[in-house]
């Protein structure tokens, strides 16, 4: 995330120097150039907080209100030849216009299928209409790709600007719906008899799901969009499709209009110095680090004494998602509500020296999962953090026998 505060601060630092010019006495055409490439795209919120900023900073209020008027037609003019005419989350391709096209599909799909479907079953439970509320109920169980999004990506960017109540509630209503239907699925899949009992159950899995699509259109989105960047907009869209998709694809490929200060930086021949880091047993680049932890054929997340994310790999094939998000975000939040007490659990014994690893594994489709959290430790015994290794080891339960080196 540190591309998004280089951007802001990139930002900050230009809108400071353009004022000081027009201080000195350059005219508005003379800036308003190197203005218009600096802030294209971004809103006039972020201007008027940029503004803020360089006040609490020391910038005299008078300066910026002496200037009020050549400052103003400045932005005036940028804002009005840059900006559509629709709002930037209306734009096809944008993560906002994404969720909403999801629920729309969603809207269409409980009316037109599985509703209709519950009415039949209502009147008749045959096995043709029990079958049908099978394969709607597993079909909305991809409903999970939508809200892990909304979990992983959208909620942690709000908790950085100290939005983090409604995201914690909305993300224990996520995992109620997520528990119903999978009763529902349960239900309908062992059907006996009891009509009423899964009428009930399905009925309740479409009132949520319409509940919280309310909530999502009324509240969520429109607090985000009066909260977030373009720029954290841009980063969500880069990271959504290794999460995945809801019934439908996003409209189009959507990026920030505003420019990357680092990738700006990097086209112009500006790289960051190379050099090796030393071990005790070695030294190398940070590419071949980087490479060495991707290599490996396990998932590799570490979190520091403080409780905060601070590095994951990047496997070939993860077993859990990991979008960069979560860099930098307390290990607490990337949790769902009910499961929070046993990531404490389990950090406050690696913290406390009671354990140095916890292990746990679990069934997961086709994979057996092994969980491993380890204590890391310094020199003098002191723990530094907590190191999470995630390995799929039913090929590893496979092996018998041996396999002598260079053996076909």
């Amino acid at each position: 995330m540190s591309e998004l505060i280089n951007n802001r601060e990139y930002r900050r630092s230009v809108l400071k120097e353009i004022i000081q010019d027009l201080h000195r006495g350059k005219s508005v055409d003379e800036v308003k150039a190197r203005f218009e490439a600096t802030f294209q795209g971004v809103s006039a919120t972020e201007i008027a907080e940029l503004e803020q900023t360089l006040i609490q900073e020391g910038l005299p209020v008078e300066e910026v209100q002496r200037l009020c008027d050549v400052h103003a037609a400045v932005f005036k003019g940028s804002i009005e030849e840059i900006h559509r005419p629709e709002k930037i989350e209306d734009t096809p391709g944008h993560p906002v216009h994404t969720f909403k096209l999801e629920n729309s599909e969603l809207k269409k799909f409980l009316a037109e299928k599985l509703e209709p479907h519950l009415e039949a079953f209502r009147q008749d439970d045959k096995q043709e209409i029990i079958e049908l509320l099978k394969q709607d109920l597993e079909l909305l169980r991809g409903i999970d790709r939508h809200y892990a999004r909304k979990e992983n990506l959208l909620f942690p960017l709000l908790e950085k600007y100290g939005i983090t109540a409604p995201p914690k509630v909305m993300w224990g209503v996520d995992d109620e719906i997520r528990a119903t239907i999978k009763e529902g699925i349960n239900l309908i899949t062992h059907y006996s008899g009891a009509r009423d009992q899964v009428a009930e159950k399905i009925k309740a899995i479409i009132e949520k799901v319409r509940e919280m699509i309310f909530k999502e259109e009324n509240i969520l989105f429109p607090m985000a969009v009066n909260t977030l960047t373009e720029d954290e907009w841009g980063e969500i869209a880069a990271e959504s499709d290794e999460i995945g998709y809801f019934l439908t694809e996003p409209a189009a490929k959507w990026k920030p209009a505003n420019i990357n200060v680092e990738e700006k930086a990097r086209a112009e021949g500006e790289r960051p110095a190379d050099g090796y880091i030393r071990f005790e047993t070695g030294l190398l680049l940070p590419e071949e680090i980087s490479r060495i932890f991707n290599t490996l054929p396990v998932d590799i997340t570490f979190v520091d004494r403080e409780g905060v994310v601070k590095y994951f790999s990047q496997p070939k094939d993860r077993i859990f998602p990991r979008p960069k998000t979560v860099i930098g975000r307390k290990v607490t939040n990337c949790h769902p509500p009910a499961s929070v007490h046993i990531v404490e659990r389990v950090v406050d014994d690696l913290k406390s020296g009671r354990k140095d690893v916890e292990e746990f594994w679990i069934k997961m489709g086709e994979k057996y999962v092994h969980i491993r959290y380890f204590a890391v430790r310094d020199a003098n015994g002191e723990y530094i953090g907590t190191l999470e290794v995630t390995q799929d080891i039913k090929p590893l339960q496979a092996i018998t026998g041996e396999k002598r080196l260079l053996d076909d």
